[in-house]
């Protein structure tokens, strides 16, 4: 009698579905799985670059293919439409037509695209950097907009802060502002947001604090008091939102709309699904939910593999790291913010600016580069461990 191989789907090929399919490939022995990667499009796209994308510089692009070439995951280019987790199915449709891909552990690294918040005009006139066609989208729409222009960055978040000091240094011709809800840089140290300010003062940033945006305009945004600020190409980074396929699939999901998981990644209500990244409801280890991030995708898609590997080798599941140590803030190509945090996600009184940060903050981002080229490189493997025969699937280990 021939063994099944257990199917075990991956949708999205961000930060962290291609970790996580990678991870898997190495550590699970091809004979007993089969890994297939679902994403929209042919590229790894380097989220924490889109803004340096948007203001005109040139990011390499590394095709998904050539990523996972040699390592026996299968790569499907197509949009998710649906998911089925009653009879383990996801529906896609790509260049051939729809389809439909059978799971038997699914991984549901989606990601997040910008939150609209319901914020009348924004769908229609504003743009975002939250994926690689936004951030072109943008750019073009900046060539067009030329010198004088202006330029207003809805959001002081990271994406916001990143987004406006990129502009700003890379295009010095346009007028750029930021509107923020609050103060820039309230949860930095005092230090760090001193030198967030003076950063922005010497690139020339406008910044309209306490400023809550109500509608967005073709060429001007009103605020929730009734005031007027001009904005030529209005960029909205006001949070992210997940996708509603998986609520409309039945899974539970906080209010988010991301999927509730376990300490493990493990969906509460689906135990063949798990979820890494943007779209996890996940319980960090100060008993907050992880933050929409780069960093969390790190986390989650690390404890994530680990779970699937040892629960379809019949090993104890460990419990990975869900801690954050910090922030770590671009502005511009030679400035930069590194803000230390502690458990309680507070900011601790040190921080690293300049220079130094803006040099550790390029190599953070070239190693998930090189990691994300060499997704089998490195990992160790482990003893060959059978699991118990009540498994739906027997699956051993890579040697």
């Amino acid at each position: 009698m021939t063994l099944m191989k257990h199917r075990i789907v991956v949708l999205g090929a961000g930060y962290a579905g291609a970790f996580a399919a990678g991870n898997l490939a190495r550590r699970l022995s091809p004979a007993d799985t089969e890994i297939t990667v679902v994403n929209a499009a042919p590229d790894f796209v380097e989220r924490m670059r889109l803004h340096q994308v948007a203001a005109g510089q040139d990011i390499a692009r590394r095709k998904l293919a050539d990523v996972f070439a040699g390592t026996g995951v299968r790569l499907r280019l197509a949009r998710v439409t649906g998911l089925d987790p009653e009879r383990r199915t996801v529906a896609v449709t790509g260049e051939d037509g729809p389809g439909e891909l059978s799971y038997d552990t699914l991984l549901y690294a989606l990601g997040s695209s910008a939150a609209h918040h319901g914020v009348p005009g924004v769908a229609e006139y504003a743009f975002d950097v939250t994926g690689l066609g936004s951030a072109l989208r943008l750019r073009e729409r900046l060539d067009d907009l030329g010198e004088g222009g202006s330029v207003l960055v809805v959001g002081e978040g990271l994406t916001g802060i990143e987004t406006a000091t990129e502009l700003a240094e890379s295009r010095p011709g346009l007028s750029v502002a930021l509107a923020a809800r609050g103060e820039l840089g309230a949860w930095l140290s005092p230090r760090a947001r001193r030198h967030l300010r003076e950063a922005f003062d010497r690139l020339g940033v406008t910044v309209h604090e306490h400023t809550a945006v109500a509608a967005v305009e073709p060429a001007r945004v009103i605020t929730a008091d009734g005031t007027v600020l001009p904005a030529g190409v209005t960029v909205w980074s006001a949070g992210f939102a997940v996708h509603p396929i998986a609520a409309a699939a039945g899974l539970e999901v906080a209010a988010t709309g991301q999927i509730v998981v376990d300490r493990s990644m493990r969906s509460v209500s689906h135990p063949d699904v798990y979820a890494a990244g943007d779209c996890a409801y996940a319980i960090g280890e100060n008993g907050r939910p992880l933050p929409m991030s780069c960093a969390s995708a790190g986390l989650t898609n690390m404890q994530a593999t680990a779970a699937i590997i040892a629960r379809l080798t019949g090993d104890e599941v460990p419990v990975t790291g869900l801690k954050y140590f910090g922030n770590h803030i671009s502005l511009g190509r030679r400035d930069a913010i590194f803000q230390m945090v502690g458990e309680d996600v507070r900011s601790k009184p040190w921080y690293l600016g300049g220079r130094t940060a803006a040099r550790l903050k390029s190599g953070i981002l070239k190693g998930a580069e090189w990691g994300i080229a060499h997704p089998t490189f490195g990992l160790p493997t482990r003893r060959r461990r059978p699991a118990p025969a009540s498994d739906r699937a027997a699956v051993r280990v890579a040697a």
